[in-house]
């Protein structure tokens, strides 16, 4: 049984929703990576989750879903580590740390104008490269 997730104040994962697999990890590691199954695949269903509001499962599936399994599971594979137990505390924080950036509200980007300088720039840049055009079609013809 997995210990409850706390993703920040309000939000709290019971460890029932989550679910651990073991296997074996790939990688070096010699002959220990192929007696030990220290690979960690950590999964939680979104749709299913008591931990959410509607509107917040909404959110998470929204900005999530190039990530999801099927349609609502959230699959992470940790195996950075030799030790099973550290690479399942690695998969917590991970999953903990993608919730709560899927939950953060998004900025509105506030439009603003270029300034005089930059317009000024950008013109400048424009005649030099014209001239530069004008200079090679003279050599051309000449």
């Amino acid at each position: 049984m997995e210990k409850d997730l706390t993703i920040n104040q309000h939000i709290i994962i019971p460890g029932s929703e989550l679910y651990v697999s073991v296997s074996r990890a790939s990688g070096p590691g010699g002959q220990h990576v192929n007696k030990t199954s220290s690979r960690v695949s950590l999964r939680w269903n979104i749709k299913n989750s008591t931990a959410l509001t509607d509107a917040q499962r909404v959110q998470i599936l929204e900005r999530l879903k190039s990530r999801l399994v099927g349609d609502c599971e959230l699959l992470l594979h940790v195996e950075s580590e030799r030790s099973q137990l550290r690479n399942r505390e690695i998969a917590r924080e991970r999953l903990a740390h993608i919730v709560k950036k899927a939950l953060r509200p998004v900025k509105k980007r506030i439009a603003t104008k270029a300034t005089v300088a930059s317009k000024t720039r950008r013109l400048e840049g424009k005649k030099k490269r014209g001239i530069i055009k004008k200079l090679r079609k003279a050599l051309e013809n000449s």
